[in-house]
């Protein structure tokens, strides 16, 4: 492809060559630079890419996209000055692959939880109407049958739109896609085309990245700047930030709620261990989901089929078939009556909500036991909350490893002690070892019991000083759960 085609849309501010040159591949990586490759200089939080330019140039690059050309230009390389050269890449990506998102209908999900439940059971709903589909979220990505694994919860420019373009090329007509605020800031989704924007709660996280809250409500809120007038944004009327994320859209707006009044609207009738039972827009309907939190994510995923032009009752009866995403309230019981819950729930949020969920349908005798852990490198204002989250809302809790990465996690896990209250401290346990915390709930639980096991949901590893070791909690509850028996 020409580089004067792929160069459609960008803002230049100055340019040093020729256009007319013909481009094989586009890479923001130098170890990646190849003859006939465009090299973008991005300056990243550890490092800038403008250091590696006469490396890509030794490697047989010769056109580079930066900010700043450099002062000694080398003969026979073109030179495009641009603003930001993330926003390049990815305008320049989508030009690359024709422009994939505009050729299927691409949904965009982002809030703070409920991504991946949305992203999935709308990809389950579609395929069940008998079409074909694409998901991109942070469990797997998937076209129709075919499973690719996730490195990302949103992919970078030049791996998105490949993956969107290999989903044009198997007839998909519709795509869901979990949108973090990461991707929205550093500009991974720039040069793509949206249908539609979803939007389910945004509550404290990720302030390691964003620093304040401000900040991460903010970068939220662009994502839905950025649709165009013909798409639509969904959002979720009964959280307090709903309507401030459509404040500035062009897109048409529409509501979801459980409690305010809304486009979309829902009432709980019963909520048990064997799923919620709904009235949705006045049709009563059983679901396999459990808890509150997951009536809002059926709730937006209903609302979403409505504003794809989909049948009411056809979309109700497959939604009432459907099972949620992996990891998230995942519910098993063991020979001995004991009933365990994997999630992944990570924030301060996220852990009341489950934790709200199983003491609403719990008897009462019975105890609630929680194994959680905090990430390494990660947000560390929200250890003390979490842990005081689990104590208050649970009977005893095991405060543990999650995935401490180059982090020492002892030190986590005392960071998280900060959070428990003197009159908690009696009913709290600290065990680093994640396993070793696994087994320790399960031998602690009596018949009836309920361990929820927090944090890491869908993942099968641990990641420890960079290395990524098998670890997966399910795998390690079901297997005391049959020593129990």
């Amino acid at each position: 492809m020409q580089l004067q085609e792929i160069l459609y849309g960008v803002s230049i501010i100055n340019l040093s060559g020729t256009t007319n040159r013909e481009v094989t591949t586009l890479v923001f990586d130098s170890r990646k630079a190849i003859s006939g490759s465009v090299f973008f200089a991005i300056k990243g939080t550890l490092t800038d890419g403008h250091t590696f330019i006469e490396s890509t140039i030794a490697a047989g690059v010769n056109v580079i996209i930066c900010e700043s050309i450099p002062t000694l230009k080398t003969d026979d390389v073109t030179y495009v000055e641009v603003a930001d050269s993330s926003v390049a890449l990815g305008i320049m990506a989508a030009n690359f692959y024709h422009n994939p998102s505009a050729k299927l209908k691409l949904i965009g999900i982002t809030g703070t939880n409920g991504k991946t439940t949305i992203a999935t059971l709308l990809f389950k709903l579609f395929i069940a109407l008998g079409y074909k589909v694409g998901l991109i979220s942070t469990v797997q990505n998937q076209i129709n049958d075919e499973v690719i694994v996730a490195t990302h919860t949103t992919p970078n420019p030049l791996a998105l739109n490949d993956l969107l373009c290999r989903m044009v090329e198997e007839g998909c007509g519709y795509c869901f896609m979990e949108v973090s605020s990461h991707a929205i800031v550093q500009h991974r989704i720039e040069g793509i085309t949206f249908e539609g924007g979803v939007f389910s709660n945004i509550t404290h996280d990720h302030l390691d990245f964003h620093l304040t809250f401000h900040n991460y409500i903010k970068a939220k809120r662009s994502f839905f700047d950025m649709l165009p007038k013909s798409a639509f944004a969904l959002t979720n009327a009964d959280d307090k930030n709903g309507m401030v994320m459509l404040q500035n859209t062009r897109a048409y707006k529409k509501t979801y709620a459980l409690k305010q009044l809304a486009d979309y609207k829902a009432t709980v009738v019963e909520n048990s261990f064997n799923g919620l039972h709904l009235d949705v827009d006045g049709i009563e309907v059983f679901f396999k989901l459990v808890g509150s939190f997951n009536a809002y994510n059926l709730l937006a995923v209903y609302g979403t089929a409505m504003l794809l032009d989909q049948d009411q009752l056809t979309v109700l009866t497959a939604l009432s078939k459907l099972d949620g995403a992996e990891g998230r309230f995942e519910y098993m019981t063991s020979k001995s009556g004991l009933i365990g819950i994997v999630d992944y729930a990570h924030t301060p949020d996220a852990v009341q909500n489950v934790l709200s969920t199983i003491q609403n349908i719990r008897k009462g005798t019975e105890q609630v036991i929680t194994v959680i852990g905090c990430g390494g490198d990660r947000d560390k204002t929200k250890r003390p909350i979490m842990a005081q989250v689990a104590c208050d809302w649970s009977d005893k809790v095991i405060l543990t490893s999650d995935n401490p990465r180059t982090e020492d996690p002892a030190t986590i896990v005392k960071e998280m002690e900060e959070g428990v209250s003197p009159t908690n401290k009696r009913k709290t346990l600290s065990i680093i070892d994640r396993k070793e915390a696994i087994k320790t709930a399960c031998h602690l639980a009596k018949l009836g019991d309920i361990i929820l096991i927090a944090g890491k949901g869908h993942e099968k590893y641990q990641e420890v000083n960079g290395i990524r070791h098998h670890f997966d909690d399910k795998e390690i509850l079901l297997e005391q759960f049959n020593l129990i028996s």
